[in-house]
């Protein structure tokens, strides 16, 4: 059964071939502003990875990667479509020799088959994977809070422009400065909601969000949401959501956070029980202090051009593949899937 939600009385502001053109405009206005704000280089990155290697994103750890093998290969490893880039880029940082405070971004395109399709879920995952070389004093909360007020500067940007250039769209959404809470703030403030209602209602108050501190458990016993124990450190990262106006709903465009160190790393993987990971080669370069230390994360293209162009379906920004309910829903509701 689709899982798709149209608005009543929804229409696009944006044709076809108007669409294609933002979403052009968007991507390449905010690719250039998020390197100019953070002194990113932009670099290659690789669409599969060998298993064994441990560089591949284990997101909440039950979603399995599309995989195959090579007869040119090595025949003893599966080769994974990547879920992510999380682990990839802080080796690639070290491997290109960046210094404290520059780093690398990158176009990511993922196969994640076991997603759940509906309004902003796609087996089809296209954002910019960023990372960026820090030092252990800059191992704090108010270092990621700037950190995510120069990206959300990228996105006032952006917003300003299209507006500019499509009035249409409606008067902007976001706000001034990003408000940030904690995931046992939020809890606090709605100890009767589940984690998506706290979402929903703490950005409909505020437009644009970052929920602080995600992946632990909450004094309640649950978790705001899922993160592999080994790339984030769950005391210093956070999600960006910005307000979804036409779903009346939260809308997540970045997950990110100071990566762990030996310290961290070996904490998270204790509470998941998953020290076999311990003996994984990029593990292993966080214990022997190999890696840099790091912040990263991912923004979310199709989910940005989602927001600023008003749509209500993930594929109207990005081509992917979806059930015949679906597109009969939307060919009915006058939703143009690319």
């Amino acid at each position: 059964m689709s899982k798709i939600v149209i608005p009543e009385n929804y229409k696009p502001h944006l044709n076809l071939i108007e669409t294609e053109v933002a979403i052009k405009m968007i991507k390449d206005t905010f690719e250039r502003r998020l390197a100019e704000q953070l002194r990113l280089t932009r670099v290659s990155a690789p669409l599969f990875l060998l298993k064994n290697t441990g560089l591949n994103d284990n997101l909440n750890g039950v979603e399995k990667p599309v995989s195959f093998t090579s007869f040119e290969l090595n025949h003893d490893d599966e080769i994974e479509i990547i879920h992510s880039l999380a682990k990839w880029k802080r080796d690639a940082l070290y491997r290109y020799g960046f210094e404290r405070h520059t780093g690398l971004y990158t176009d990511m395109n993922a196969i994640r088959k076991d997603e759940e399709l509906d309004n902003i879920h796609s087996m089809y995952v296209d954002q910019w994977d960023w990372e960026m070389v820090i030092s252990k004093e800059d191992r704090h909360i108010e270092y990621f809070k700037g950190i995510v007020s120069k990206i959300y500067n990228a996105l006032l940007d952006v917003e300003f422009l299209m507006i500019r250039h499509y009035p249409q769209l409606g008067e902007s959404i976001l706000p001034e400065h990003i408000y940030f809470i904690t995931s046992q703030e939020l809890e606090d403030m709605y100890p009767d909601y589940t984690p998506k209602q706290r979402e929903k209602a703490i950005v409909k108050a505020k437009k644009a969000v970052c929920i602080l501190q995600i992946g632990d458990f909450l004094k309640s016993g649950v978790k705001h949401d899922g993160r592999a124990p080994d790339y984030d450190d769950w005391k210093l990262n956070g999600d960006i959501l910005v307000y979804n106006q036409v779903l009346d709903d939260a809308l997540e465009i970045s997950s990110m956070g100071i990566r762990v160190d030996e310290e961290s790393l070996k904490e998270q993987l204790e509470k998941c029980h998953a020290n076999n990971r311990l003996n994984l080669p990029y593990h292993q370069n966080i214990i022997n202090h190999v890696l840099p230390l790091s912040i990263g994360g991912g923004i979310g293209q199709s989910r940005l051009c989602m927001f600023f162009l008003r749509k209500a379906h993930i594929g109207e920004v990005q081509a992917s593949l979806w059930d015949q309910e679906t597109l009969q829903l939307c060919e009915e509701k006058g939703v143009h899937i690319l």
